[in-house]
């Protein structure tokens, strides 16, 4: 594109277009640069550019298409699904001569959400040496909110996408007295004991499962390339988020966090027949080399 004549002759739509034309050109030659970066990195061997697919949260999100008309869908019994949890009686309005014909059965499916509000009166001793001793708080609870409400702010964030502000909103709609400040702790803070129960997981499935498998899929988070690993079986699965896809990192997985190790007779055994047999594969390829001269 060749500069007009007297830019200070142009009026200000014809600068508003000149302007537009320009920032048109510099983002076609940015898209160019970097076409011709990639290039010159495949060419010397070098990584290109990561092609990291996008998440599949966005076509959770869409909604399902519509069945076709006539098709019926088979339903299974709701009974054998469900668990009772409460019974009752109705007593119906029935006439003087009527005859009791026994009882019709009706479920329904309800959710109950109210805040409880525990108060625990903790005994204090005083020992022979001057110390003071408190009885622990249970399991489970850590702080003045319990677990089943961080278990319910955990799952509407990470699952159902609520903000912040929003989850402040509807847990006070629920009657609970809390702030952003502590909601926002509940959701970064204090997540050692869902590690941890994460990690039993891992351990437990490891232990008593007759078989397990692994995936590793890409991911991106904020601006840096990791892997998600998935280890399970028919019975369980855990999931964890790491920076490496190497098989030492697969291993430090299925280590399930303990650092020890042990080295016996039947890991040494293995370990000379593993050599055994890369002995005998390079054998295999030298005499093939041969023949094949």
């Amino acid at each position: 594109m060749s500069p007009p004549p007297d830019i200070d002759a142009l009026c200000s739509a014809e600068l508003k277009s000149l302007v537009l034309q320009l920032l048109e050109e510099v983002a076609h030659l940015r898209r160019t640069i970097a076409a011709q970066r990639d290039e010159i990195a495949r060419l010397k061997g070098g990584p290109g550019r990561p092609n990291i697919k996008p998440s599949g949260m966005d076509k959770a999100t869409e909604p399902q298409p519509a069945e076709k008309h006539g098709a019926r869908r088979r339903r299974g019994r709701t009974r054998t699904k469900l668990t009772i949890h409460e019974e009752r009686t109705l007593a119906a309005d029935a006439p003087p001569g009527s005859r009791f014909k026994g009882y019709a059965g009706f479920l329904v499916q309800d959710l109950s959400i109210r805040p409880l509000v525990a108060r625990f009166h903790r005994e204090r001793w005083r020992t022979p040496d001057g110390k003071t001793a408190m009885s622990p708080l249970p399991p489970g609870v850590d702080g003045h909110f319990g677990p089943e409400l961080r278990r319910f702010a955990l799952a509407q964030h990470h699952q159902g996408q609520v903000t912040a502000a929003r989850l402040v909103t509807m847990l006070r709609g629920f009657g609970i007295l809390i702030s952003k400040r502590q909601v926002v702790r509940l959701l970064i803070a204090g997540k050692q004991s869902f590690l941890d129960e994460a990690r039993a997981v891992l351990r437990a499935g490891l232990t008593n499962a007759a078989w397990i498998t692994a995936d590793a899929a890409g991911a991106r988070h904020k601006g840096k390339n990791g892997f998600g690993a998935q280890i399970g079986d028919a019975q369980f699965t855990w999931f964890g988020t790491t920076g490496s896809k190497s098989r030492l990192n697969f291993l430090a997985l299925l280590r399930a966090g303990h650092g020890d190790y042990v080295v016996n007779q039947e890991a040494l055994a293995s370990m000379r027949a593993l050599r055994a047999r890369r002995t005998r594969h390079r054998q295999l390829e030298r005499a093939c080399r041969s023949r094949l001269r």
